[in-house]
């Protein structure tokens, strides 16, 4: 069977160049944490969008087919509420080859999940990833809420889970132990829950409240990889932008965060895509 139109193809050249920092392919069921690859899409003043919750776009096509290639290299592709709100993102792989695209079954696509702490997505029939799940072109989402959202909207969330249960998705729920002082929550957590479903790699695209959070000095240690695409534009001040929580030594000294190791530059088109591994100071 052809491929719909829409899939993407990505040039195995470039592929050589981003694949050292993407997941490992050998078995990895002893770890304890899924491998965490950091991707996102910034403008030259480090902007991901133009404001809060308006849908901004900065690469260009042939850095679309290398996030869609990305895609295809993990088990889990993760967002924060703020996205799915703000894009209706589809949150699958449309590269040529994988399931629904030319492919058997759902190979190759990956599992969405929705970090969505107060129970704010409105998921509905009419969601793209809802659809596309229905279609067999992409895998149903997982939503990761807070216990207390159970407890003050059951109705809200059982109509939510039974719809995603319908085309095989699921609602998990954090206990109030979980979550960090400021109610959003824990990555230690989050993560742990994943490896304990078998999930083996994670694609963290965004928000930038999620971007930001794993930047932090406090789980800048749970991020592998880092893949950035660097669009040749200035979206000016008012935007939403990657700058995590800053760092300090015992004499309460301003320091960095953190730095990329192992830096590698890849041109693709008008963009460039910068890969690294984080080098903790």
């Amino acid at each position: 069977m052809a491929p719909p139109r829409e899939a993407l193809t990505f040039p195995i050249s470039q592929a050589a160049l981003i694949d050292p920092y993407l997941p490992p392919t050998t078995n990895t069921a002893t770890l304890t944490k899924p491998f965490v690859t950091l991707t996102y899409a910034t403008s030259l003043d480090s902007s991901l969008s133009l404001s809060p919750g308006v849908q901004t776009a900065l690469s260009g096509p042939h850095s679309k087919s290398m996030t869609h290639y990305l895609r295809s290299k993990h088990d889990v592709i993760l967002i924060g509420c703020g996205t799915a709100i703000a894009d209706d993102p589809s949150l699958n792989c449309r590269i040529d080859g994988v399931g629904g695209y030319g492919g058997d079954g759902l190979q190759g696509q990956p599992r969405p999940v929705v970090l969505d702490p107060r129970g704010r997505w409105d998921v509905s029939g009419e969601s793209k990833v809802i659809k596309l799940a229905k279609e067999g072109r992409g895998k149903a989402p997982w939503v990761l809420v807070l216990e207390d959202v159970i407890v003050q909207e059951p109705k809200k969330l059982k109509e939510k889970q039974m719809l995603l249960e319908g085309v095989g998705g699921r609602v998990f729920s954090l206990t109030k132990k979980q979550e960090q002082e400021d109610g959003s929550m824990n990555w230690d957590t989050i993560l742990s829950l994943l490896a304990g479903e078998g999930v083996k790699s994670v694609m963290v695209e965004g928000g930038g409240t999620v971007i930001n959070d794993l930047l932090s000095p406090r789980y800048l240690h749970l991020v592998d990889s880092v893949i950035i695409t660097v669009a040749p534009t200035w979206l000016g001040k008012g935007g939403v932008t990657v700058i995590p929580d800053e760092r300090r030594d015992d004499q309460e000294k301003k320091i960095p965060v953190g730095r990329l190791k192992e830096v590698h530059w890849v041109p693709s088109g008008d963009d460039v895509v910068l890969c690294g591994r984080p080098d903790v100071i």
